[in-house]
C-alpha cells in the first residue's frame, strides 16, 4: 500500500481543486496567480539581495542560488498547468487550421489527449511495460526514492534554533524541495484533460493560444498609424 499513497494523494488533490473550482472557480485562478506571482517575486528579491551583497559588501547566502533554481523549477512546474488553463501556451497551428471543422476538432482533442498522456508517462512510466516499452521510474519513484532517503539538498539549510528545537537535521531534505514535481504534473494532466473535454463539446478551440499575436497587431493597428 505504500507504494500507492503518493498517487492516492495525487488524485486527492486534484479532486479537491474541481470541487472548490465548480463553487469558487475566481478563488482558485487568484490562489494560482498569487502562487506564481510570490514565487517570482521570491526570485527576484533573492536575486537582487544577493548581488547588492556580493557586489557591495562581499558577502551573500550561499544557498541562494540552488533556493532561486528551486523556485524557478516550482514556477514552471506551477505554471505550465495554469498556462493550459488560460490557453497561453504557445505552438504552431498553421497547418490544422486549414482542416475541415471535424476534422479540426478531432486534431485539437488529440493534441490535448497528447498532453495528458505526456503528463502520465512523466508521473509514472512504469505502466509502459505493457505495451512491450522497457521502462521505469517517473516523478513519483524519484520523489518517493529521495522521501525514504532522507537525503538533503546540496546548500539549503535550516536555521540552527529550528535544529535545535525541532531536531531537524542539518540540510533540508530533497524531498520537500521536489514535491512540487507529481503535484504540478498531476495539476497539468487534471488541466489538459479538461482542456481535451471543452474542446470536444466545442466551448473551447485548442489547448494553445489561436493566433494570438495576429490578434494582438490587429486590435492594435491604430496605435501603429499614430
Amino acid at each position: 500500500m505504500a507504494a500507492f499513497w503518493p498517487y492516492i494523494g495525487m488524485v486527492a488533490i486534484v479532486i479537491a481543486l474541481y470541487f472548490v473550482e465548480r463553487v469558487r472557480p475566481e478563488a482558485v485562478t487568484r490562489f494560482e496567480e498569487n502562487v506564481l506571482a510570490t514565487l517570482l517575486a521570491m526570485i527576484t528579491i533573492v536575486s537582487f539581495v544577493q548581488v547588492i551583497a556580493r557586489y557591495g559588501f562581499n558577502t551573500g547566502w550561499g544557498g541562494a542560488l540552488e533556493f532561486t533554481r528551486i523556485l524557478f523549477a516550482w514556477m514552471i512546474l506551477f505554471g505550465m498547468s495554469y498556462g493550459i488553463k488560460i490557453g497561453s501556451h504557445l505552438g504552431v497551428d498553421a497547418v490544422i487550421t486549414l482542416l475541415p471543422q471535424r476534422v479540426f476538432r478531432v486534431v485539437a482533442v488529440i493534441g490535448a489527449l497528447c498532453c495528458v498522456l505526456y503528463a502520465v508517462i512523466l508521473i509514472s512510466s512504469t505502466w509502459l511495460n505493457f505495451f512491450g516499452a522497457d521502462t521505469k521510474g517517473g516523478a513519483v519513484f524519484y520523489w518517493e526514492r529521495m522521501f525514504k532517503i532522507g537525503i538533503g539538498l546540496d546548500d539549503l539549510r535550516y536555521p540552527v534554533w529550528m535544529q535545535e528545537t525541532f531536531g531537524l537535521q542539518e540540510r533540508v531534505q530533497r524531498w520537500i524541495a521536489y514535491l512540487i514535481l507529481p503535484i504540478g504534473l498531476a495539476i497539468f494532466a487534471y488541466r489538459s484533460l479538461q482542456a481535451m473535454v471543452d474542446i470536444w463539446r466545442g466551448e473551447r478551440k485548442m489547448i494553445i493560444a489561436s493566433h494570438e499575436a495576429e490578434e494582438l497587431v490587429a486590435e492594435n493597428k491604430d496605435v501603429l498609424k499614430d
